[in-house]
């Protein structure tokens, strides 16, 4: 499973939606902004396309080729395109997400 990596307010500078947009865009992804509410579930899934699923606030339950991840507030993590995985929104918070995908 891809490491997630979590944001690094000393190399990365304050969190905010704009510097995680601008640090996706520099690593050559196009940048989607997703608000997910509690209870949204996608079951098994892939796609076509590299991409990284970053989260700018609540808790977003990610399951990449059977290995379990939570993301909270500043992790990304990296999806390999063709691996079956599955997310959900955990908690009574809606995810904020940034969806980047290969230009």
């Amino acid at each position: 499973m891809s490491a997630i990596e979590r944001w690094n307010p000393a190399r990365d500078g304050e969190l905010s939606e704009a510097a995680m947009r601008e640090k996706l865009e520099r690593q050559g992804y196009r940048v989607s902004r997703y608000v997910y509410p509690p209870g949204t579930y996608f079951p098994d899934h892939t796609h076509a396309i590299d991409k990284i699923d970053g989260v700018l606030s609540g808790r977003f339950r990610l399951v990449l080729e059977g290995q379990d991840a939570i993301l909270e507030a500043g992790d990304c993590i990296a999806v390999p395109r063709n691996a079956v995985h599955s997310a959900e929104v955990l908690g009574n918070e809606p995810v904020v997400s940034l969806d980047a995908t290969k230009v």
